[in-house]
């Protein structure tokens, strides 16, 4: 075997030992690091679908996190209509996001669909139950429907296509670095990746 043969040989080798670093430490690095919002803070955008059963699984461990994350981190959800079939739960989300009612919605939609089984597939659907929330549905409807919440899609589907999701449960660290439950090998373990991700940035 020559020098040229060996040379050849090693630089697979090489990616494939990076890729596999990058395994063990439980993220990937993006390829073309994104802007963010605001250089001042460190940027921390989970994208996910309400319908999925594993982001309905890793709710209660981003939750606990974003409750107690550091002062210089600013979390940012994104709902992303990946499948078109998404997209009615995509303009839930945003219209829930508009009106200023994620607090009420956001846990309650996900409960509704994973625990209760309840049919969440049109807008006529979302309006009713939001009624049980004490809320008007007629206005969720049309603000479903509004430009304000097609504009924040469009903006999260860019968004998504920047930073190569494909995915979800999926979250971006800084517009740098890729991490999900199976990167990580578990929640709880995407959890410590984020936190090390952060202080890595900060």
């Amino acid at each position: 075997m020559n020098l040229r043969s060996i040379r050849y040989l090693a630089f697979p080798l090489l990616v494939l030992f990076a890729l596999s670093a990058q395994a063990q430490q439980g993220y990937e690095t993006l390829s073309t690091p994104q802007r963010t919002g605001n250089p001042d803070k460190i940027e921390v955008v989970e994208f996910f679908w309400y319908g999925c059963p594993h982001c309905f699984q890793f709710e209660p461990h981003i939750k606990e996190w974003a409750e107690t994350k550091p002062d210089n981190v600013e979390f940012i959800t994104m709902a992303p209509p990946l499948n078109p079939a998404w997209k009615v739960h995509s303009q839930a989300f945003y219209a829930a996001e508009v009106l200023g009612v994620l607090d009420q919605f956001h846990e309650a939609m996900f409960n509704a669909i994973h625990k209760e089984r309840k049919s969440m597939r049109k807008p006529k659907d979302i309006a009713k139950f939001v009624e049980t929330l004490g809320l008007d549905g007629d206005k969720f409807e049309k603000t479903m429907k509004s430009f304000n919440v097609d504009a924040k899609i469009r903006q999260a589907m860019q968004k998504a296509k920047d930073v190569g999701i494909s995915a979800v449960p999926t979250v971006i660290v800084n517009g740098k670095y890729r991490t999900s439950g199976s990167i990580a090998g578990s929640y709880p373990q995407l959890i410590q990746v984020l936190n090390q991700l952060i202080a890595k940035e900060s």
